[in-house]
């Protein structure tokens, strides 16, 4: 009888029940996310690149501001939560949207932007270990670095590789991604992941108010139907909505685990541009799926 409940507690440990939970909601995120880079491109067709990148942060923080009214929550959370909500705020809020939207402006093609999300899962990983005391194995650092090169190769084969500063703003963006995910998700343990988010918009309407203000009265605006639309993705889904499934998969799989569904992020970017923007892709996208697809269950499978 012993034995038997033994091996039971073994099983339990091994398979966190939150696990497979986590992955599902981390890929709703990854989901929302992916449609990031080609709504800024529209947005950019109508707003300057300063004004889409703040403004999307504005955009979020009023209906993030109402969300935590509505539910009769503190517009502000505990002063000793201010650092890790400003290391958020200065990850996703500020730094990502600002370095990745610039190398967008700058001329980095959507499928060469899509290297940053190629290597983000590796640096969420290694920041995971650093600031949340992740420990995984050596078989989910294998599959984590082959992903990304996997996608590295494939975007850069794809023939709009050029170093030039487009590529040192998205290294900037990837940096700030990781840094505000491992924060975010390291709350969300403990807060509930869209509260998360909205604090972090909230505390940084101080900011983005002003500035946006600011740049909609002296930046040139010529809306049309499709930048207005790409705004509007940009403000409410990639910086507001697509947290919420995100920062609850982190807390319930593992920042560093569940973050590596990210890893099909890329290749769902594509997805979106050649349905909206009509890149047409071959057999080698095909392999780089399938490559990627491998790497993510790899991961998924290894223990932390």
């Amino acid at each position: 009888m012993k034995g038997n409940d033994s091996a039971t507690v073994t099983v339990a440990v091994a398979v966190p029940p939150n696990a497979r939970q986590g992955t599902a909601l981390a890929f709703l995120g990854v989901v929302a996310f992916s449609g990031s880079f080609p709504a800024t491109v529209y947005a950019m067709q109508g707003f300057d690149p300063w004004l889409v990148a703040i403004g999307r942060a504005f955009i979020a923080g009023t209906v993030a501001l109402v969300c935590l009214k509505t539910a009769g929550l503190p517009l502000i959370p505990p002063r000793a939560q201010w650092r890790p909500y400003a290391l958020i705020s200065l990850g996703v809020v500020f730094g990502f949207p600002v370095f990745s939207g610039l190398a967008l402006d700058l001329g980095a093609g959507t499928a060469h932007a899509a290297v940053v999300i190629g290597l983000l899962p590796a640096a969420t990983a290694a920041f995971a270990v650093l600031r949340a005391g992740e420990r995984p194995r050596p078989l989910f650092w294998a599959a984590c670095t082959a992903g990304a090169a996997a996608i590295t190769v494939f975007t850069l084969t794809r023939g709009e590789a050029s170093a030039a500063w487009p590529d040192l703003l998205l290294v900037g963006a990837l940096i700030s991604a990781a840094v505000g995910y491992t924060e975010g998700g390291t709350l969300s343990r403990t807060t509930p992941g869209w509260q998360v988010i909205s604090y972090a918009l909230v505390l940084s309407l101080p900011l983005t108010t002003p500035i946006t203000v600011a740049l909609a009265l002296t930046t040139p605006i010529t809306p049309t139907p499709a930048s207005l639309a790409g705004f509007a993705y940009v403000g409410l889904i990639s910086m507001f909505l697509g947290f919420f499934p995100w920062y609850a998969g982190l807390a319930r799989g593992g920042i560093a685990r569940a973050g590596q569904t990210q890893l099909t992020q890329p290749l769902l970017t594509l997805v979106w541009a050649w349905f909206l923007m009509g890149e047409r892709y071959g057999a080698a996208t095909i392999a780089a799926a399938l490559a990627v697809l491998a790497c993510v269950a790899i991961t998924q499978r290894a223990r932390t």
